[in-house]
């Protein structure tokens, strides 16, 4: 194999290619980058049998071929380099990396061994990458980091028409997103969240395509593809969480009250809990702990129905109010241990709603 390349689009294929499929160090192999360069380019890959992606860039092929290489040392070295062009050529049992003054070599690995990419599931549908990369960036944020629990720790991505929706939650957060998408088929997977949280950093601008079968689902987009195994998780919906006797309603600045639950959340107990109470017109703050001291603070609200106010963690309001960014925020307050939904007062695409359970008060 003998190509000449673009350092920048390179380095940025191989970066993208080792935050998605991260691969397996027990084994090099499937830690490892495949590159394939034939006339219309060359395409990297990534497997690690569980996830896959594959990339293609814009390249003068000298001479076509195929090589194995480890991912993170190629990805580090292509993003070091600060010439414009770059050079792979096989020299022997090695991958050369050349440019003007510089050589770098990497060991070739047997490229025989690697699973490639395997059969893409089928298209099911197409959607918007900004609209669908928001909606994953805010779904993410209520899935669980225990992978005690992995039915918790992916997000449920279903069809209903012409609606994609979004669940993901830890049992004590509910994040629910609903977006647009022109479908030809159907999709219900949940996905890991690790992965989509990566995604909805790389996703562009434009058309995304979405892929899934029964067992894996994927997206697509400019020479572009990652899929991954899916999660069973046809258990999780927002059905589970009762949300019909809301007593008391509140609308605020979402900006205004992050930026309190901050502020007083230094001041909470080892389980980093605050109290919201509700007045007139208002929203008291209150954080105690017997070693950080206590804080309180008031912020303009207009409250309707009763005067309903609640205990909650403070990670939790912050990650809710974080999807709600330069807007009005509503919350949703029912009483006793039942949960709190946030929606913004001007819903835009993709519509959220963010459920939080409450806690105990602090004693």
């Amino acid at each position: 194999m003998d190509l000449t390349v673009t350092t920048a689009e390179l380095a940025g294929a191989a970066s993208a290619l080792v935050k998605l499929v991260p691969g397996k160090l027990i084994d090099p192999v499937l830690a490892g980058l495949l590159l394939t360069a034939t006339a219309e380019g060359v395409t990297l890959a990534a497997n690690d049998r569980e996830r896959a992606a594959r990339v293609r860039r814009d390249a003068i092929v000298h001479t076509e071929g195929r090589v194995l290489v480890p991912a993170k040392p190629l990805a580090d070295t292509l993003r070091a380099l600060e010439q414009d062009q770059v050079r792979l050529v096989v020299e022997g049992s090695k991958l050369a990396i050349r440019a003007p003054g510089a050589r770098y070599a990497l060991p070739l690995l047997d490229a025989d061994l690697h699973p490639g990419v395997g059969e893409e599931p089928a298209v099911v549908g197409e959607v918007d990458g900004d609209l669908f990369a928001s909606a994953l960036a805010t779904t993410v944020l209520a899935a669980s980091r225990d992978d005690a629990l992995p039915m918790f720790t992916g997000v449920r991505i279903r069809s209903e028409g012409d609606r994609l929706v979004l669940v993901a939650t830890d049992r004590y957060q509910m994040a629910l997103a609903s977006l647009p998408w022109r479908a030809t088929g159907q999709v219900d997977a949940l996905v890991p969240a690790s992965l989509l949280g990566e995604l909805a950093r790389q996703l562009p601008a434009g058309d995304v395509t979405v892929h899934a079968d029964r067992d894996r689902f994927g997206l697509g987009w400019r020479g572009a593809l990652t899929t991954t195994a899916v999660l069973d998780g046809s258990f999780l919906h927002e059905s589970k969480i009762h949300l019909s006797d809301v007593d008391t309603v509140i609308t605020t600045d979402a900006d205004a009250l992050a930026g309190a639950v901050r502020r007083v959340g230094l001041y909470t107990d080892a389980r980093g809990v605050l109290v919201v109470e509700v007045g007139d017109g208002e929203l008291r703050l209150r954080g105690a702990d017997v070693k950080a001291g206590e804080a309180e603070e008031s912020m303009k609200a207009t409250v309707d129905g009763g005067r309903t106010g609640q205990a909650y963690q403070s990670r939790f309001l912050t990650d809710a109010l974080r999807c709600f960014a330069g807007q009005q925020v509503r919350m949703e307050i029912q009483p006793g241990m039942r949960a709190t939904v946030f929606s913004a007062v001007e819903p835009t695409e993709p519509t959220v709603r963010y459920v939080v359970m409450p806690m105990l008060p602090p004693k």
